[in-house]
């Protein structure tokens, strides 16, 4: 490895390495930015500042959700600060270290503005980011410079940083704007505004949206949203390329796609054919989250509101399916707009079976097959591919469990086990719970009200 020569009085940047806090992931820059960084810096500074630039990346979220709602969102907004943690780490060690503000943090700010995030709160992330990272910075430093020396280097860090950064946001600042004046003029904004203005509810003429979206309002809609959660998202035009394969599977020659920021777009289209429930092959990164087949542009509206239900369930319960039709999940989606009660809900009903285990999960789903197909074993067994005995077996083991008579609770019973079945671990006991203790509490509870 190829190093350049530092003074001494910043030698102490090159003993960085990763912290615990943001470790683990992998850079959000471009590989030919963080090959740079390293051969200049180290591995272990590069390290740290993929750390660090996590870590701003969730500060500034927490305070300014808009910023990253959503994992490629996140990681979009985490190119930009890590890619700015790398070029103060050259800047601080007198090295060239180029242009400070980077294409990747002039990426998240070009979605900013398409996605209308106000310039105030682009601004706020900005100023939240620069005085986490100066903390980090000076906090590094204490622990590795004598504390005679620590006036002086926390000087420096505070005059290069501190100039740096009007400079920094008055650079976002004209990005923002030149990006949002070409939105603003270009077909795709007239198109996303159209769509707002429906769903809102505003009033629209229906043959005008009609024309400026370029899809007939008046017949049947399938509405659907997707996103991309990659760790390097996939540029937006690879999720459009996407949707319109899922679109042309579902039937719908005639549709519309809008993207709603680099890892996102809204989609509907007019089904003209019988639906084929074999999905295209999407990326693995790709998620899609259906709503129901509606009419007319109130159907427009309702199709996507669904479609926005769906998704809320799949980032409720991640990995459990890449593409989710509201219809399957209707009921659950309903129960769990207020979480914490659903939660609870859930776990007074089942007990020790409201455990997010692998066995609890294959005795709920007996559980679950043997009430929905009116007590049958055979039916049971046979749609679990399994022998009667063992849904005899399964289906008294999770009574014992639950520790009341489905009988006199079978809505509660079956309403609780449909939303594990769809929110998995979002309202299930972690393993660690004391469930033997649950159950007790449970069983005790309903006796008494008996």
């Amino acid at each position: 490895m190829t190093t350049h020569r530092h003074s001494d009085s910043t030698d102490w940047l090159l003993t960085l390495g990763p912290g615990t806090s943001g470790a683990g992931h992998p850079p959000a820059s471009s590989a030919e930015g963080v090959a740079e960084a390293t051969g200049r810096l180290g591995e272990g500074p590069v390290a740290w500042a993929v750390g660090v630039g996590h870590d701003l990346a969730r500060v500034v979220v927490q305070a300014v959700p808009e910023l990253g709602d959503g994992p490629g969102r996140f990681e979009t907004l985490r190119m930009g600060t890590e890619s700015v943690v790398l070029r103060t780490l050259l800047l601080l060690a007198d090295q060239d270290a180029g242009d400070f503000v980077t294409e990747e943090a002039l990426l998240g700010d070009r979605e900013f503005a398409r996605r209308r995030v106000s310039l105030g709160n682009v601004l706020r992330g900005i100023r939240l980011a620069h005085a986490e990272l100066v903390r980090a910075l000076m906090t590094a430093c204490q622990e590795r410079v004598p504390p005679a020396d620590h006036a002086q280097q926390f000087r420096r860090i505070s005059e290069r940083l501190f100039g740096l950064v009007d400079d920094f946001s008055s650079r976002m600042t004209a990005e923002y704007l030149a990006e949002h004046d070409r939105w603003v003029t270009s077909g795709a904004a007239a198109r996303e505004e159209t769509a707002r203005m429906i769903l809102d509810g505003e009033p629209v003429q229906e043959e005008a949206a009609g024309q400026s979206l370029g899809y007939p309002l008046g017949g049947h809609h399938l509405g659907f949203v997707a996103w991309s959660d990659t760790e390097v998202a996939a540029p937006t035009t690879e999720l459009q390329q996407a949707a319109a394969r899922f679109l042309r599977h579902r039937g719908c020659a005639v549709s519309v796609i809008i993207p709603t920021g680099r890892t996102s777009l809204w989609a509907w289209g007019n089904p003209s054919a019988v639906e084929e429930r074999a999905e295209p092959q999407l990326p693995p990164d790709v998620h899609v989250a259906c709503g129901s087949v509606r009419t007319g542009m109130a159907g427009f509206r309702q199709t996507h509101q669904e479609a926005q239900h769906a998704a809320r369930v799949m980032r409720l319960n991640p990995g459990a399916a890449q593409v989710l039709d509201y219809p399957d999940v209707a009921v659950a989606s309903l129960l769990s707009t207020d979480l914490p009660a659903i939660r609870r809900f859930v776990r007074d009903e089942l007990g020790a079976l409201a455990v997010d285990s692998p066995h609890m999960q294959q005795l709920r789903e007996t559980l679950r097959h043997y009430l929905r197909s009116e007590r049958s074993l055979a039916a049971s067994a046979a749609r679990l591919h399994v022998a009667r005995n063992t849904v005899t077996y399964r289906v008294k083991r999770a009574q014992e469990l639950v520790g009341h008579d489905f009988g006199t609770r079978l809505l509660d019973v079956l309403s609780a086990l449909e939303a594990a079945h769809v929110l998995g671990g979002a309202v299930l006991r972690p393993v660690s719970g004391d469930t033997h203790d649950a159950t007790s509490r449970r069983g005790t509870a309903l006796r008494s009200a008996e």
